[in-house]
């Protein structure tokens, strides 16, 4: 048995070289747009004029990245990015908050208190998950309107929720499925009501599932360019407008190493989020699978 064993090792090593050589060189071709960013953003003109794009910088600087973080848009001319970073996080996180504690209302609502028309009801919001956001621009701005929010950090803040609460409803309603009815029926027997029991038995087992809303919905929200460019003022922009605007503002001369350390740094938020909470992506998304 143990000269198999042996026979068949060296086989066995050599299918998991192959395998992890070619996951390492699908990885580097994905990764390359990035090193060829941030390479960019490093370096000063005179060292990308000649189009040398993986070429090391010869003289590393961060004066770009200064410049791209910059200072808040003046008239109709953008100098940086850095007020527009904080007016997205001061959209994201509400946005998240509620649309997050929605969504998981609606997914106990929609499997633990089932009433008449809950299916037509989920199959509704289902629908809503498909809208082309294009579609509403012209009835959301006019709603926005009638309530006094155009314009307004708070206006987008509601765009997002509307949005988020299809998506976010449709995540914790596939994994309240999953949670024995049963339990549910004995905390009622034990006399806990509606709010008691989505408190104190439903919450404490979601972990997975809001990490997975979350992410889904920050990543959407952070990386939206439509609605921002449609709702905000100047000094209400979220950061991917800042972004563009600053991209094609002319001033004679292409300074593409700070545009991409703009870019960069509208991109870590995003990149920080999936780098400490992938796995906990993953492990939600599956959590509900099993049932529903």
């Amino acid at each position: 048995m143990d000269n198999v064993i042996r026979r068949r090792t060296p086989g066995a090593r050599l299918s998991r070289f192959v395998v992890y050589a070619v996951l390492v060189g699908m990885a580097l071709v994905y990764l390359m747009p990035l090193v060829i960013m941030l390479l960019t953003s490093i370096k000063p003109l005179e060292e990308i004029r000649p189009g040398t794009l993986l070429a090391l910088p010869q003289a590393p600087t961060l004066a770009p990245w200064i410049t791209a973080w910059g200072e808040a848009c003046t008239g109709m001319r953008c100098e940086g990015i850095g007020g527009y970073f904080w007016n997205s996080f001061s959209i994201v996180i509400p946005a998240v908050a509620i649309s997050t504690g929605i969504g998981a209302l609606n997914g106990y609502v929609l499997t633990q208190w089932r009433f008449k028309g809950s299916e037509v009801f989920f199959a509704l919001m289902l629908f809503g998950c498909f809208v082309p956001f294009q579609v509403v621009l012209l009835p959301m701005a006019r709603t926005l309107g009638w309530l006094g929010l155009s314009s307004s950090t708070a206006g987008l803040v509601l765009v997002h929720v509307v949005f988020g609460i299809a998506f976010t409803t449709l995540f914790f309603r596939n994994f309240y499925v999953a949670v024995p009815r049963e339990l549910v029926s004995a905390a009622k027997l034990d006399g806990a009501g509606f709010l008691r029991i989505f408190w104190r038995i439903l919450l404490p087992v979601s972990a997975p599932i809001i990490v997975v809303s979350v992410i889904w919905q920050f990543t959407q929200i952070w990386n939206d360019f439509l609605f921002g460019v449609a709702f905000s003022a100047y000094e209400t922009q979220p950061v991917t407008v800042a972004l563009n605007n600053l991209v094609n503002t002319s001033t004679g001369v292409k300074k593409y190493n700070v545009n991409m350390a703009a870019a960069m740094i509208a991109a870590l938020p995003t990149l920080i989020v999936y780098v400490l909470a992938g796995k906990y992506f993953v492990r939600g998304l599956t959590a509900g699978s099993v049932k529903g």
